[in-house]
């Protein structure tokens, strides 16, 4: 045990202090986060072998939890209060459209199956809720709020359309047989109760922290941190979709003035930071490095297709009654980072034993250190040129 934590505390320390250097120079600090956990990995120089993909799912998902409801509850109501058509228009046509260009992709030149296509596009589809809130919300970076906005609330409410799409693309690979009507009630199902769930828990919530009087102020985080896993848990547990839950109660929580709303706020954003080094070293231990290697054509081809072609369509199809400018809508495009949730999703297959499973989560590895470093470390610059015209 003590080996283990010496191990993780280290990794934990060098994961915090690199943030300095990535908010200094604008690299994203999730990438070196990944790169210290590659490092400790079985092809780095701490040569851990780790490989246990269902733990790293559910370190993943509970990670994600908490991230969502920290976003939610760090976002102001009045700023996208006005574009929550234009956020959940992406989120939902958006990933639709972006999941069959991919598809058709991979499914005439990467060599999958039309399904395992499609089940490649529904992985990377989704911009991830970890890698927008942190780069976006880095107090250097040049965008109009109102693209802030609308892109923030894609990635918190995109995850529940491609959780739903992984899951029941694996089924019919493994099934070979699907009913349309069975999944659209299916998908109506997880959202609605994903919503209704997201308001009872967030007025819930209100109610104790408002008329509840702890002892200590320390033990009002530790009560949301309960409603947030029994709201997760439970909306799950019934059928509904408990990303977009959490996400639904941070936002309304948000949007309601709390004595401790502050101390509440800084609480979960340490949670959120917490939750992402330690998610992405997960990550970082559990690829290999050399087997992404043998992939990067096919990773490349397909990290230029999202960027892009799949991603900038996608963008102006579901935008396309906005009254957003045209450089507006590259600017959303280019925002769209891929992160930890595209990961998460790719171990669905694996876990599933899927065809082609491992080559899926390679690609998408490929695709999420593409997408970082490439619009992780532009958004600055395009945000200040943008902004002049």
């Amino acid at each position: 045990m003590n080996n283990i934590l010496i191990i993780l505390s280290i990794l934990m320390i060098l994961s915090v202090l690199s943030s300095k250097v990535s908010h200094r120079y604008g690299f994203p600090s999730l990438i070196l986060f990944l790169g210290i956990g590659m490092m400790a990995g079985s092809d780095g120089i701490g040569g851990i072998h780790f490989a246990n993909y269902a733990l790293s799912q559910n370190v993943g998902i509970i990670a994600l939890v908490f991230i969502l409801f920290s976003g939610g509850l760090e976002t102001e109501w009045d700023e996208i209060r006005n574009q929550i058509f234009s956020g959940l228009s992406l989120s939902t046509i958006g990933v639709l459209i972006s999941t069959v260009i991919v598809g058709l992709f991979a499914t005439y030149f990467l060599g999958l199956t039309w399904v395992q296509g499609l089940l490649l596009g529904a992985i990377v589809s989704p911009t991830d809720a970890a890698a927008v809130f942190m780069i976006l919300r880095s107090g250097n970076l040049s965008v109009k709020k109102n693209l802030k906005s609308i892109v923030e609330l894609e990635s918190g409410s995109n995850d529940p359309i491609c959780v739903f799409l992984v899951i029941n693309l694996i089924e019919i690979i493994k099934l070979n047989t699907f009913s349309e009507v069975h999944i659209l009630l299916l998908f109506l199902q997880q959202m609605c109760l994903g919503i209704l769930l997201g308001i009872f828990f967030a007025s819930f919530s209100r109610y104790l922290l408002n008329k509840v009087h702890l002892e200590s102020t320390g033990l009002y985080p530790v009560l949301t941190i309960g409603i947030v896993l029994l709201n997760f848990s439970l909306c799950e547990e019934i059928g509904g979709n408990g990303f977009l839950s959490v996400y639904i109660n941070g936002l309304i929580i948000a949007k309601n003035k709390l004595p401790i709303k502050d101390h509440l706020s800084f609480f979960h954003e340490g949670i959120a930071w917490n939750m992402q080094v330690v998610m992405f070293i997960t990550f970082g231990l559990l690829v290999n490095p050399n087997q992404v290697i043998a992939i990067t054509d096919k990773g490349t081809y397909t990290a230029l297709i999202l960027l892009f072609v799949a991603r900038p369509v996608s963008v102006f199809i579901s935008l396309h009654k906005s009254k957003l400018s045209f450089l507006d809508k590259m600017m959303i495009a280019w925002m769209g980072l891929r992160g930890a949730i595209p990961i998460v999703l790719a171990t669905y297959p694996i876990i599933a034993k899927v065809e082609n499973g491992h080559l899926i989560f390679n690609i998408v590895f490929f695709v999420v250190i593409s997408s970082v470093l490439l619009q992780g470390t532009t958004i600055h610059l395009l945000g200040k040129i943008f902004l002049k015209k």
